[in-house]
């Protein structure tokens, strides 16, 4: 098949069958008239030899061709959209957009603060929906545009097709309360492996410090698992637990536990956590995306 026979045009038919499965709906959602989109799926029909979308009910249902076509098309557009026809411009003092941000629950405590401050000064009626989930669907909530931004520590998303920005480092520290009967002003080693433990296992999600014990051999004894590292809090205030966590999520702990939790330093000196910004490419010159970077980028950055 010569390109030179293929027009765009018709992909934007298929995209808009594809979404509204009818071809009055796929007409006004283009701007185009019944006749002229039937024409259109009917040359794209001829195109690739296909019947593309059939009749069932009251709607019109893609076909195993057209199935497979529908992934191809939407990169094609969306190519197209992000990366060839220059960005609509923004103006985040009127915007109403809701901006995703994947984070997990440290994140949000971390980030979102700062975040809304900015947000009620420059872009008041712009909205956040912070979201988690577990690594084998960030890449494609990122690709997808379902998610504008992810913010923290996502080793699976360094990878070819995704920009990466570093804000700034986080090592590990200690938590206990206060009033601990067995541990003062400081932490050994036999402390430490000695202690009852409270580990946190993000959902789906690897957490850099214990993955470091096992490559090491290091044994404590763990007492408790949780998902949420924000379930640290009343837990460590109010027991003789340690966990082990990032340095900003210990500062939270200190700054809303109420004087009852301290934070020493780890007699074991695990990899410093590099915490970034990062997101797909395809949304990289998107003007509301940049801004939205742009701003992560001056409230967050160590550098």
């Amino acid at each position: 098949m010569n390109l030179r026979n293929v027009d765009l045009n018709l992909l934007l038919v298929f995209h808009a069958m594809i979404e509204q499965r009818s071809v009055t709906r796929a007409a006004e959602s283009i701007g185009l008239s019944q006749p002229a989109t039937s024409a259109a799926l009917n040359r794209l029909r001829s195109l690739l030899g296909d019947p593309l979308f059939v009749k069932a009910g009251a709607e019109m249902h893609p076909t195993p061709r057209a199935t497979e076509l529908i992934q191809p098309v939407r990169l094609v557009m969306e190519t197209i959209k992000g990366e060839i026809l220059p960005s609509a411009a923004f103006d985040p003092s009127t915007t109403d957009r809701q901006f995703h941000v994947l984070t997990p629950d440290i994140g949000e405590i971390n980030f979102l603060p700062k975040l809304l401050i900015h947000f009620a000064a420059h872009a008041p009626n712009a909205r956040v929906k912070t979201v988690s989930m577990p690594k084998h669907a960030a890449a494609d909530a990122l690709e997808s545009g379902a998610v504008d931004l992810a913010l923290g520590y996502f080793p699976d998303l360094q990878k070819a097709g995704f920009f990466q920005q570093r804000l700034f480092c986080n090592e590990y520290v200690c938590i206990v309360r206060r009033d601990h009967p067995d541990i003062g002003q400081t932490l050994t080693l036999e402390q430490f492996l000695s202690a009852k433990h409270a580990v946190v296992h993000p959902e789906g999600r690897e957490h850099l410090f214990e993955k470091f014990l096992l490559a090491e051999g290091v044994k404590r004894a763990v007492h408790l698992e949780v998902s949420h590292f924000m379930s640290l809090l009343p837990i460590i205030s109010t027991s003789d637990l340690i966990a082990t966590v990032p340095h900003d999520l210990a500062e939270a702990c200190i700054r809303y536990g109420n004087g009852n939790i301290r934070m020493l330093p780890s007699p074991i000196k695990a990899p410093i956590i590099e915490l970034q910004q990062l997101w797909h490419r395809r949304y990289h010159r998107d003007a509301a995306h940049a801004w939205l970077r742009k701003s992560v980028h001056s409230l967050f950055s160590a550098e």
